[in-house]
Order: structure tokens, then C-alpha cells, then sequence
């Protein structure tokens, strides 16, 4: 019989804290919804101007209406620095394939040089001079 009244006892001590819990938990929603009505109205100040603030902007200059002299002196800047980034990458590249030509080219010069000079010594009959000493200078 103690056994019974145990069980009996602790389900019914836990029903009335589950419902104690669910009272609780239902006014704590109540007042999140107020916090977060604020702050979602918060979030539109940050997000949308006031409309007097939105006019001046609209106002300050129009499609037609002159750029200020320091804007225009601001781009103007932003360009110059850009195409002169832009030159001096292009002139680093083109620095940088004439010297690969270049070095292709002395290579050719040399592999062809060696060429020739070894067909000479192999067909040098020792009687006449080489190529190189019998040629007129003009």
C-alpha cells in the first residue's frame, strides 16, 4: 500500500508543477512579445530614414544638377591612379616578354653558332684555312 501512495503522490506532485510550469512559461511569452515588438520597431528606425532626412538626400543633388568640385577631383583621381596601375602592369609585361625574347633568341644564336661551328671542324681538311680567316672585311 506504500508503494501506492508513493506513485500517486509523486504523479500528482508532478502535475501540478507541469501546469505551475506552463502558467509561467505562457506570461514570460506575453512579455517576450512586447520585447520583441520593440525591438523589431528598433530595427526600422535603424533601417528606414525619417522622411525629412530622406528628402534633404534626395534634395542635396539630382540627376542633372552639377557634381560638387571635390567629387569631381575625387574621380579624376581614382582614374589617374587606375591607369597608371594599369601602365605600369602592362610595361612590367612587356618588360618581362622582351627579356624572354631575348634569352630565346641568344639561345637560338648560340645553339646555331655551335652547329655551325662543329660542321666546320668536322669538315676542315687542315689544308686550306678556316671560314673565319679567309673572309674579307669590307
Amino acid at each position: 500500500m506504500t508503494w501506492r501512495q508513493a506513485l500517486l503522490l509523486s504523479c500528482f506532485s508532478a502535475v501540478v508543477l507541469l501546469s505551475m510550469l506552463r502558467e509561467g512559461t505562457g506570461a514570460s511569452v506575453g512579455t517576450t512579445q512586447a520585447v520583441e515588438e520593440e525591438a523589431s520597431e528598433d530595427a526600422k528606425q535603424k533601417i528606414f530614414m525619417q522622411e525629412s532626412d530622406a528628402l534633404n538626400f534626395l534634395k542635396r543633388r539630382s540627376k542633372r544638377s552639377p557634381k560638387p568640385r571635390d567629387e569631381v577631383n575625387a574621380e579624376n583621381r581614382q582614374k589617374l591612379r587606375a591607369d597608371e596601375l594599369r601602365r605600369e602592369y602592362y610595361e612590367e609585361q612587356r618588360n618581362e616578354f622582351e627579356n624572354f625574347v631575348e634569352e630565346q633568341n641568344d639561345e637560338q644564336e648560340e645553339r646555331s653558332r655551335e652547329a655551325v661551328e662543329q660542321w666546320r671542324q668536322w669538315h676542315y681538311d687542315g689544308l686550306h684555312p678556316s671560314y673565319l680567316y679567309s673572309r674579307h672585311h669590307i
